[in-house]
């Protein structure tokens, strides 16, 4: 019986990641608790179990007293007689051990004690798994789709289910049952039914930890992720910056022939990704973050954090982007109010007046643009596609 105990002892610390100490404490206090309801009392039981042999033991201390006539109560003491025959050189006074026989307990008594055990179980199975997600909270896991809740989805991640409400969801993603997805761990609470777990798929998080899963640089610290701007769905955008000199942080994000961002697209369902590089002058992380327009000045006030920035008039739709996108989540990335202007609007803007800010260089390149007018044209009708 105690081989085939410390078996099913073993296979429950194996399955439900309970340590054997737990369910020894839990047989203990059962033993406890089938006492208290065959006796009526158990507050001077003792239990004492082998944790190598499952060899249990269960004792009243009881007071020796002279005669049968002074016991006042037969749980907390044991007239000096009975005493003997247990032990032959007690005296009046002496505090002896009177074993049990767990035999003895009722069926009422002994179905509580089962009960107290699988309770323990209970606790200790939900307390387990909500240690293992706690400690995933904010990461990236796999999961299976199980079945639509309303509008939420049940996802299972091994252990326990998630959910993934509706407002988590990204707009026209649809999941079939049994299909594998990743998600982030938003918040894992404690419930009296387990650990609630929710999980997203909109969170710019998200693409943060599919990078570091994808790109060997990011792992190791090589390459930083500065900043994320995300819209689900639709388009992303994400600045990085190399702590060595001869590493190309965009390049390392990106991959040969794209296989590293490729791979994150892919598990976003085909949304845009833009990588720029992150840069500690502010001018220049505008004009990188509002790629692929091309800019002309970039005025920055880091103290408002506004920034005015001059386009070519055929580059203006292209900055703005498709409903104000590029330049709303360029704003998000950069966490300036960018006020974009044309260069003819900047010409006729009050205090707009650009041209103090370019030096020779600046005008060589925008002849360049003038140039090239019908290139850049080209560049604009592609990207808009």
């Amino acid at each position: 019986m105690n081989k085939e105990l410390l078996m099913a002892l073993d296979m429950l610390e194996k399955e439900k990641d309970i340590s054997k100490d737990t369910l020894f404490e839990a047989i203990e206090n059962s033993l406890l608790t089938a006492c208290k309801n065959h006796f009526g009392k158990a507050d001077n039981v003792v239990v004492e179990m082998d944790r190598k042999t499952g060899d249990f033991h269960c004792y009243y201390e009881k007071t020796v007293v002279e005669t049968v006539e002074e016991i006042e109560d037969e749980c907390l003491q044991i007239a000096l007689e009975d005493a003997q025959k247990l032990a032959k050189s007690v005296v009046a006074g002496d505090v002896i051990k009177v074993e049990v026989d767990s035999k003895d307990f009722g069926r009422i008594a002994t179905q509580n004690a089962k009960n107290v055990i699988l309770q323990k179980i209970r606790e200790e199975e939900r307390s387990s798994i909500y240690n293992l997600y706690y400690e995933k909270e904010k990461e990236v896991v796999t999961g299976i789709v199980q079945r639509y809740v309303g509008r939420n989805i049940s996802i299972n991640l091994g252990k326990a289910d998630a959910l993934l409400n509706e407002n988590e969801m990204v707009p026209g993603e649809v999941f079939k049952p049994t299909e594998r997805i990743k998600v982030y761990i938003l918040q894992v609470s404690n419930a009296s039914r387990g650990p609630r777990i929710l999980v997203s798929r909109t969170h710019p998080e998200l693409v943060k930890r599919l990078f570091e899963s994808e790109v060997t640089e990011i792992k190791d610290g090589t390459v930083e992720i500065m900043s994320i701007a995300r819209e689900a769905g639709s388009r992303t955008k994400m600045a990085v910056r190399s702590l060595d000199p001869d590493v190309d942080p965009v390049g390392a994000c990106v991959g040969q022939n794209g296989t590293r961002v490729n791979a994150v697209v892919g598990e976003l369902k085909n949304e845009k990704i833009d990588i720029v590089e992150w840069d500690e002058n502010p001018g220049n992380f505008i004009q990188n973050a509002l790629s692929p327009a091309k800019i002309v000045a970039v005025f920055a006030d880091p103290e408002e954090r506004t920034a005015k920035v001059v386009v070519p008039d055929y580059q203006l739709s292209l900055a703005i982007g498709k409903e104000g996108q590029n330049a709303r989540l360029a704003a998000k990335l950069t966490n300036y109010k960018i006020d974009i202007k044309s260069e003819t609007q900047a010409k006729d803007a009050p205090g707009f007046r650009y041209e103090d800010y370019l030096d020779d260089e600046d005008y060589e390149e925008y002849d360049e643009y003038e140039e090239y007018d019908e290139e850049y044209e080209e560049v604009e009708e592609a990207s808009e596609e």
